[in-house]
């Protein structure tokens, strides 16, 4: 059996390839913050589906928390196979009105943690020739969207020169980048999410499904939906100043900002 290791696991998109995986068989390392929401989460995965779930709990806006989770995925005698890097979080409001500090927290778990948790991952996946990173990035990453948006898109850079670099290696890397999903992440924020009109929102369930078999097709990037697949497709043909002003009226209005 195979081992994936998914961070920000207990809820949302992070639950969702948990769920997955889970009822494919593979045995599971869970990463987050609340040891309780953890502990009830492995239980019940292990109850439904008979893997193997072990918890990990690591604050990723931490030193110590990322080292930790870097030493699971380097222990070679239980290797994990598949990395899920799915923390992540939105600050309210726009830039200048974000404290520093809270701007600085959210690039040590968007960035810091990422390029850090996929080395150690990758490092002794390609020594075995097989293994695979999912990023969790956003379509914010192709759209001028203050702090949140420029850290999703080293995210997707950085997985698509990663990819690249590793290429032949049996190792494979893709960032998976999906629009407005139901999870806690407005609610964490302190975001509304009222306006935003129902066709936008995806379910977490199959967005996970598309991905795992993008992953599989061998593709760097996912957007795993057609309707944000049209929506990145006039991005492209959108002029960059029209785009800057638009999407910085619909992300107060809608989205992290």
């Amino acid at each position: 059996m195979t081992t994936a290791l998914i961070t920000g696991s207990t809820a949302g998109i992070g639950a969702a390839f948990a769920r997955r995986l889970a009822a494919q068989g593979h045995n599971l390392v869970l990463v987050a913050r609340d040891t309780k929401r953890l502990g009830e989460q492995a239980t019940e995965l292990h109850d439904r589906h008979g893997i193997e779930a072990e918890v990990l709990t690591a604050d990723l806006s931490t030193d110590e928390g990322i080292a930790a989770v870097e030493q699971r995925l380097g222990d070679r005698t239980h290797p994990v196979d598949l990395l899920v890097n799915n923390a992540g979080f939105g600050n309210k409001g726009r830039y200048l009105e974000v404290s520093m500090a809270d701007e600085l927290t959210m690039l040590k778990v968007h960035i810091e943690a990422v390029l850090r948790l996929t080395s150690a991952a990758t490092g002794s996946m390609r020594s075995r020739g097989r293994g695979g990173v999912i990023n969790v990035a956003s379509v914010a990453a192709f759209v001028p969207r203050g702090t949140y948006g420029a850290s999703k898109a080293w995210v997707v850079q950085f997985t698509q020169g990663a990819a690249k670099d590793l290429a032949g290696s049996g190792v494979r890397l893709m960032a998976l980048c999906p629009g407005f999903v139901r999870t806690e992440f407005h609610q964490r924020a302190g975001m509304g999410t009222d306006n935003i009109p129902n066709w936008m929102w995806l379910d977490a369930d199959k967005l996970v499904a598309a991905a795992l078999a993008d992953l599989a097709r061998g593709k760097t990037v996912s957007i795993p939906d057609p309707r944000y697949k049209a929506l990145m497709g006039v991005v492209k043909l959108a002029p960059r100043g029209l785009l800057g002003g638009v999407s910085s009226r619909t992300g107060r209005k809608y989205g992290p900002q």
